[in-house]
């Protein structure tokens, strides 16, 4: 099940993608495998699964029957979810916008969730069969504990900080409400960590990057195009500077982004490009600075250029290609991993159009 939707889901060339992204910002060693990796994990941490297209939910079988209760609460809840939501329809997601993708995954794993949640308050015996099955040494978790860090909290993002704005919905208008946000989606990462913005209908800012393979050159291809998300830059930010409170307030401003990424496959160099608007000049100064601060730990070879003191742009050198960033008014680019022969300032001009 898990190697058919994601064959279904990504293309081995959308696969590529995504660890060359991970391995370029430093989020997955450089000999890390996206595909089989998460084949490993998903089919390690599966406790059951509803299947839209079957119509039917499936157990594990080493959880013993009591335990079992709380997983077919939330499996029931995906089927009630797709008899009236049709869950089917989030299968083919528009690519371009993993944000939003990933928050409306996180309604849909919030629900049940909540729903599981609710069942095993006014259950604690259930409840305590569920933490000792759980607790015990049948649930495995090596491949876990082994995943990337970005990797291990985005597959929890849905159920977790799901779970905290399900919560949130029900609070403020009951499960009508919480029915109502699959006609409603959650529009971005950031609409979930701060459901005040799902209220008040807070959209974020759509971007555009333009293309610059002709300032590459013939050898490189585009092979990305999508959207990180408060989410994500505050994963690229935490894994060097470690500070969870620093990383997500830097992250907390964002209002969007557009990534591109590049790759010169007959060197298996990698190019990032990345465009993101805040909500005000502080905050874009904030992120700025915590970006620059995430750099320099990141490369641990890197090299200040002499304009590197103005406030508004930095550049570096490093053994993995030139990092330049900068910023105006609450607009941020990023280049990352420029190789060594191209104008940065071209490419800037380029990409500020």
């Amino acid at each position: 099940m898990v190697i058919h939707n994601l064959d279904e889901q990504n293309t081995p060339a959308e696969s590529h993608a995504t660890e060359q992204v991970l391995k370029k910002l430093g989020l997955a060693p450089p000999d890390f495998q996206y595909r089989a990796f998460l084949i490993k994990l998903l089919t390690e941490q599966v406790a059951g699964y509803f299947d839209p297209k079957q119509q039917e939910f499936f157990l594990a079988d080493w959880i013993d029957l009591e335990g079992q209760k709380p997983v077919m609460a939330h499996e029931l809840t995906h089927a009630l979810q797709d008899q009236h939501f049709n869950l089917r329809r989030f299968e083919k997601w528009p690519k371009g916008d993993s944000d939003a993708e990933l928050a409306a995954h996180a309604l849909i794993e919030g629900d049940a969730t909540l729903a599981m949640k609710i069942y095993m308050t006014r259950n604690p015996l259930v409840a305590f069969a569920f933490i000792r099955s759980f607790g015990s040494t049948a649930m495995p978790s090596e491949q876990f504990k082994q995943a990337p860090r970005a990797l291990r909290e985005s597959l929890v993002f849905p159920y977790q900080e799901g779970l905290d704005w399900a919560t949130a919905v029900y609070k403020k208008s009951g499960w009508s409400g919480v029915s109502r946000a699959f006609a409603e989606l959650p529009q971005s990462t950031e609409q979930v960590l701060h459901p005040e913005k799902y209220f008040a209908h807070e959209a974020p800012e759509k971007l555009n990057l333009a293309d610059v393979r002709s300032q590459l050159g013939p050898k490189w291809k585009r092979i990305d195009y999508d959207v990180n998300g408060e989410w994500s830059y505050y994963l690229i930010l935490d894994q060097f500077l470690n500070s969870e409170v620093e990383s997500k307030r830097a992250a907390a401003g964002w209002a969007g982004d557009r990534y591109a990424v590049y790759e010169a496959p007959a060197t298996d160099d990698v190019f990032i490009t990345q465009l993101s608007v805040w909500d005000t000049e502080n905050e874009a100064r904030e992120f700025f600075d915590a970006y620059a601060k995430r750099t320099k730990l990141r490369y641990a070879d890197s090299k200040a250029a002499e304009l590197a003191a103005s406030g508004e742009r930095r550049q570096w050198t490093t053994s993995q290609g030139g990092v330049a960033m900068e910023m105006k008014g609450k607009r941020i680019l990023i280049l990352e991993g420029i190789p060594g022969n191209t104008d940065v300032n071209e490419l800037l001009r380029a990409l500020w159009q």
